[in-house]
Parts: structure tokens; sequence; C-alpha cells
């Protein structure tokens, strides 16, 4: 599979790659061994030529499993990337500087077998959704390691330099507090 839909800056590198988990496809699976049962027994008690039914249910799980397939999740320390598409291509990416939050939900059934979704709160845009991924905690936490605003930043300039902004912001209060007495 080509990788041409990706392309990092310099410094840019990946930090995490995943696709949805193949168990995604159970359900497509379960309805596609469906239709052929029901087809088989319509062959048998009604017309046999009714068994053609069933080769409606052998595009179904193969459909699902190419979609995950063609389906990548990827964060890097400046973006994410969600690329999906089987017969076409849909390529997002969305600065890191964009993301307001993120989170991560586990079913039961996830709990237990370890996937999840992460869903990720874009700004002015709509939200990314990395569905059905092994350890979407650990996921989650690359993501907010590299948009981690916290007060943990240090301040630009020294405390003389900003005390003189704030004597400086003081006086040009003063000016404007004189000019609008005198006007009144």
């Amino acid at each position: 599979m080509s990788d041409d839909w990706r392309w990092l800056r310099e410094s840019e590198t990946e930090v995490w790659e995943g696709r949805p988990r193949l168990t995604t496809i159970a359900g497509s699976v379960v309805v596609g061994l469906a239709i052929l049962a029901a087809a088989g027994w319509l062959a048998a008690t009604v017309d046999a030529r009714l068994a053609a039914v069933g080769l409606l249910g052998v595009p179904l799980p193969l459909a699902a499993s190419l979609q995950i397939q063609r389906t990548t999740y990827l964060v890097t320390t400046r973006a994410i990337w969600v690329k999906t598409g089987v017969l076409g291509r849909s390529v997002r990416r969305i600065t890191l500087s964009n993301v307001q939050n993120t989170a991560y939900e586990q079913s039961i059934r996830g709990s237990i077998f370890g996937y999840g979704t992460v869903t990720v709160e874009v700004a002015g845009g709509d939200d990314i959704y990395f569905r059905r991924i092994s350890d979407p905690g650990s996921v989650q936490e690359a993501i907010n390691d590299r948009t981690d605003r916290g007060d943990d930043r240090e301040l630009p300039g020294s405390p003389e330099q900003w005390q003189a902004v704030l004597a400086t912001v003081k006086e040009i209060r003063a000016l404007t507090d004189q000019s609008t007495a005198r006007h009144e």
C-alpha cells in the first residue's frame, strides 16, 4: 500500500499509526452468514434458484474488511491524520494547535479486549474519531502529550521586563484618564 497520502514536514516524525481492529467486521460477517443460511434454506424449501440470493451475503464482510484495510489513523509530532476510502480516498490533516480536547471511550467488550474509540475535538471543524483502535488510552495520552498547553510552559521575558510593561500600561492609562477628564 502506498504512503503517498502523507507528507511530513522537516522535524515532523510519526508518533503513532493504527487502524480499526479486524473485529469491527464481526457484524458484517454475521449478517453475511445469515443471508447465506437464509438463501440455503429458501433454496431447499422453496426453489433451488433462490440459492443465488446467498451471493448477496458474500460482499458484506469483504467490503467491511477492505474498508478497515484502507483506513489509517496517524499521529505525528505536528498533526493528526485520518485516511479513509475504498474506491476513492479521503485524507484529513488537523494540526495539533487546532485540537481543543480529547477523550476516549470503551464499551464493556472494548474494556475486556483492549479496544475503544478516541475522540479529538477540533477547533472550527468536525471532530475526529479513531474508531475501534487498540489501547485507546495510550493513543489519547500521545495526543495530549503533544497538545498540552498547561501552566508549565515558561513565559517569555524576565520579571523585570514584565514590570516595565506594567509601568508603561499604567502610564498610558493615566494619560487616557486625564484626557477623558478634560473632555467632560
